[in-house]
This record gives structure tokens, C-alpha cells and sequence, in this order.
């Protein structure tokens, strides 16, 4: 009888939002995102901040994942979109990708951990024959 209980345990999984940038998959873990929106004005500042936009009458930096990972400069096309990701309470970002994907469920044996501390990187998603590295926000 002990055996039933071992089968009924269901496995942890995780909701991550799977986007393009340049012909690479990452994956951001849903709970971190806000909201996605279409491409619009971003007023520029500099670094690899692509500048800020308003949302719904609040002031949200955007930056560019390509700028940050040390990749070319984007290329915005009709897939681009704008991330938002909810970092504090109180603390928005925008992360500009090339195109949203789908959310996959990712269970803790379909991750694989990188020990890469302070890389953008903290594990590797198989999902199905496809690969997705899955992004550490707070990187």
C-alpha cells in the first residue's frame, strides 16, 4: 500500500513564457511577467537601456536582452515585443524580445541547473526535442 502513495506525488512544474532573441528560445518564468505589449515609443536613454516607455500612465524602463547579453543591436519587426516583467511591488521593466513563443510547463526533471552564478542563465529547459535556457531575472 505504501507504493500508492509514492505514484500519487505529482511533480513540482513551473509556467515559463518561451521568446525569441536573435534565433535562440529562452524562457522567463511566468511569475515574474506582467504583461506583454506591442512595440511603441521608447523615449532613449543610455547603457543597454533602450529608454523608457509610459504604460497605462506609469513611467516602465525598457532594455534591450540582446545589449545586455553583449549581442547585435535589435531589430524590431511586427513579432517584437515588450516584456513586462514585475521585479518589486512597486518596480516595473520592460525586456524587449524578438517574438513571444508560447508558455510551456516545465517540471523540476526537465530542468537542468547551471552553475553559471551571475550569468543571465539558471537552467536548461528540454521541452519536447527543443532546448530553452531559461532566463535568471534578477541577473
Amino acid at each position: 500500500m505504501e507504493n500508492n502513495n509514492l505514484e500519487t506525488t505529482e511533480k513540482e512544474s513551473k509556467q515559463y513564457i518561451v521568446v525569441m532573441v536573435g534565433s535562440e528560445q529562452y524562457g522567463i518564468d511566468i511569475s515574474y511577467i506582467d504583461n506583454i505589449v506591442r512595440m511603441q515609443k521608447i523615449t532613449r536613454v543610455q547603457t543597454y537601456f533602450k529608454g523608457v516607455i509610459n504604460l497605462r500612465g506609469e513611467v516602465v524602463p525598457v532594455m534591450s536582452v540582446r545589449k545586455k547579453m553583449g549581442l547585435e543591436d535589435d531589430v524590431l519587426t511586427n513579432a517584437s515585443r515588450i516584456i513586462i516583467l514585475k521585479l518589486e511591488e512597486n518596480a516595473s521593466l520592460g525586456v524587449i524580445v524578438d517574438e513571444v513563443r508560447e508558455v510551456v510547463n516545465l517540471s523540476d526533471d526537465e530542468i537542468d541547473k547551471v552553475s553559471n552564478k551571475g550569468r543571465f542563465i539558471n537552467g536548461i529547459g528540454k521541452h519536447g526535442d527543443q532546448l530553452i535556457s531559461l532566463l535568471e531575472i534578477n541577473a
